[in-house]
C-alpha cells in the first residue's frame, strides 16, 4: 500500500491522506477502486485521531482506498472554509484519480460528530457531492451546532440532490442528541432518498468503531454498537456496487426509492407516473393487459383504474414481481420505457 499526505492549505494546516492499494497483479479484476473519504470529529477544534486511522483500515480490507481529510479547525475554522477543504480534496482526488486507480464517481465520505455535520454539508450543498455519505453521530441540526453556530443546518439543507445516506447514533448520546438522526431521516425521507439507519440503545458519543481499544475503560456501550462498521460496508456495496469481473457490479440500490425524478421511464418508476403516461401505456399494453386479469380489485366497486391509483406509489417493478407478470421480460420492458421522456 502507498501512502502519502498532501498539504493543501499550508496556512491552515489542511492536509489529505492518501492510502492507496494495489490495483492490477495478484488483484486481478482490479483496475480501479471505489474510495472513502474520511472526516473526523472534534467540534470543529481538532480532527480526532480515534476517527481517522483507525476508521481507515476496515474500508482497505473492504477493497477501497481510504482518504483522511484534516479540515481547517480551531481559529481557522471559520464557515465554509472546512466546506472549502473538501471540495479542494474531492478536486484533488479527481484529478489524481487515473494515477492513483480511483473511481472518482465511485467515492463516499464517511463524518464523524463535527466531521458528520461536514459530511452532511457535502452532501447536500457541496460542488463535488459525493456518491453516498456515512453520519457517524453527527451534527445536523442548528440548535446542536454549540461552536458552529454559523455552519447551516444540514436537516434544512437536504435537497434531490442528496446522495444515499448511512445513519449511525446511540439513543444515550448526551453531545448529540438523538434527534439530530431521526430528524435526517425524515428529511430523507421527505425527498425518497435512500437510507438506511441504525441507532443503538446505549453507548457515549464518539464511540468511533467501538473497539475496546478505542473505548475509556467501564464504558457502557451496546456490543452491537461495532455492528456499524461491516453494515456500512455491506451498504456501500448494495449502493456503489461490488467487486466483479467488470470492476463494480451494478448497484442493487438506487439513490431514490423511485425513478419518478429521472429523466427517463423505468421499471423503477411508481406505477402512478407509468400509468399516466399514454406513451408508456401504449407501449406496455400486452403487460398491462396481463395486469388487469392477475390483479384483483379489493372489493367489487373497484375498477382496475382504481386500483392504479391505490397502488400508484408502488415501483411496477416491484408490483409485477409481486404478482409474478412478465418476470422474464423485464429487461425488454425496461428498455422500451428508457425511450420515453419522464414527463
Amino acid at each position: 500500500m502507498k501512502i502519502e499526505t498532501i498539504t493543501l492549505n499550508e496556512k491552515r494546516n489542511v492536509t489529505l491522506t492518501a492510502m492507496l492499494q494495489a490495483t492490477g497483479g495478484e488483484f486481478r479484476n482490479v483496475t480501479k477502486r471505489p474510495a472513502v473519504l474520511i472526516l473526523p470529529g472534534g467540534g470543529y477544534l481538532y480532527c480526532s485521531d480515534r476517527e481517522a486511522d483507525p476508521i481507515a483500515f476496515p474500508y482497505l480490507e473492504a477493497g477501497y482506498d481510504a482518504f483522511i481529510l484534516r479540515y481547517s479547525t480551531g481559529e481557522h475554522f471559520a464557515w465554509p472554509n472546512p466546506l472549502d477543504d473538501y471540495d479542494q480534496a474531492m478536486d484533488y482526488i479527481k484529478e489524481k484519480a487515473d494515477e492513483w486507480g480511483v473511481m472518482a464517481d465511485k467515492i463516499a465520505v464517511i463524518g464523524f460528530s463535527a466531521g458528520g455535520h461536514l459530511a452532511g454539508a457535502v452532501a447536500t450543498m457541496a460542488k463535488n457531492r459525493p456518491a453516498a455519505v456515512i453520519l457517524g453521530y453527527a451534527v445536523l441540526r442548528d440548535d446542536t451546532a454549540h461552536e458552529i453556530t454559523e455552519a447551516p443546518s444540514i436537516v434544512d439543507s437536504v435537497d434531490e440532490k442528496t446522495p444515499p445516506c448511512f445513519l449511525f447514533a446511540t439513543r444515550t448520546d448526551s453531545v448529540v442528541p438523538i434527534q439530530n438522526t431521526i430528524d435526517m431521516m425524515s428529511a430523507l425521507n421527505r425527498f425518497d432518498t435512500s437510507y438506511e439507519c441504525h441507532i443503538y440503545d446505549f453507548g457515549p458519543h464518539g464511540f468511533s468503531t467501538a473497539d475496546s481499544s478505542l473505548l475509556s475503560k467501564g464504558t457502557l456501550i451496546s456490543e452491537r454498537a461495532k455492528n456499524w462498521v461491516s453494515d456500512s460496508i455491506g451498504w456501500l456495496r448494495d449502493v456503489l456496487g461490488d467487486f466483479d469481473e467488470t470492476g463494480l457490479s451494478k448497484p442493487v440500490c438506487k439513490a431514490h426509492l423511485t425513478d419518478d425524478g429521472e429523466a427517463w421511464l423505468s421499471l423503477d418508476c411508481s406505477v402512478s407516473r407509468i400509468y399516466g403516461n399514454p406513451e408508456a401505456v401504449k407501449v406496455i399494453a400486452d403487460t398491462i393487459e396481463i395486469m388487469k386479469k392477475k390483479i384483483e380489485p379489493f372489493s367489487p366497486e373497484l375498477s382496475f383504474d382504481d386500483m392504479m391509483g391505490i397502488l400508484g406509489k408502488m415501483k411496477l417493478r416491484d408490483l409485477l414481481a409481486e404478482r409474478g407478470i412478465d418476470i422474464d421480460r423485464f429487461d425488454e420492458i425496461d428498455e422500451k420505457l428508457s425511450k420515453i421522456p419522464n414527463i
